[in-house]
């Protein structure tokens, strides 16, 4: 069994990675609004949610988030901060929830999409009040980048890190808690 210790510092070591993702990989992906940059950042999280649960995943969607909005995301300020934790959060919490009930390939796969899906419709309204509130952008002008640029960006998004978690969570996972195929065979 995993003691407390051993947990802590893979959580660490994957907030770590997720900022240094963040930092190396950030482009836009819709050309009608570059200030959208994707950045695979959100995959250490739901690996760390598959890994230890929901809760584990939050609480890194949040120091990570907070780190993030202060040094590569500082132009965004708290807003950015408040509505990356509500987005990544989302996806995070809803993922790790199923995931934690359903522990197979299946599994995994149903918990993505159900946290991609929950992640982007929770970002309608949250783009609706925010981007006008706190950014000043104009209700109307929110509403047709609705379908234009913030869903097709959050589906692109979410989508993009649900797959590379498919790829590499077991090789990922397996690699931080020290296990090998001779491990394995052997037990």
């Amino acid at each position: 069994m995993e003691n407390k210790t051993n947990k802590l510092v893979r959580i660490a070591v994957l907030s770590a990675l997720s900022i240094v993702l963040v930092m190396l990989v950030k482009f836009p992906i819709i050309p009608s609004a570059p200030f959208l940059e994707y950045e695979p950042g959100d995959v250490p999280m739901l690996v760390a949610a598959f890994m230890y649960g929901p809760v584990a995943g939050l609480v890194m969607t949040i120091i990570v988030s907070t780190i993030q909005a202060f040094t590569v995301s500082a132009a965004s300020g708290w807003v950015g901060l408040v509505m990356h934790i509500i987005a990544t959060g989302t996806l995070v919490v809803v993922s790790g929830a199923i995931y934690k009930r359903f522990h197979t390939f299946k599994g995994a796969f149903a918990a993505l999409a159900a946290g991609s899906i929950s992640m982007v419709l929770i970002m309608i309204p949250m783009n609706l009040f925010f981007t006008v509130k706190f950014y000043g952008v104009p209700y109307d002008a929110v509403v047709a980048m609705l379908p234009t640029a913030i869903l097709p960006f959050n589906i692109i998004k979410s989508l993009a890190n649900s797959l590379i978690v498919i790829l590499v969570y077991k090789p990922l996972s397996r690699f931080l808690k020290g296990e090998s195929k001779m491990q394995k065979k052997a037990a």
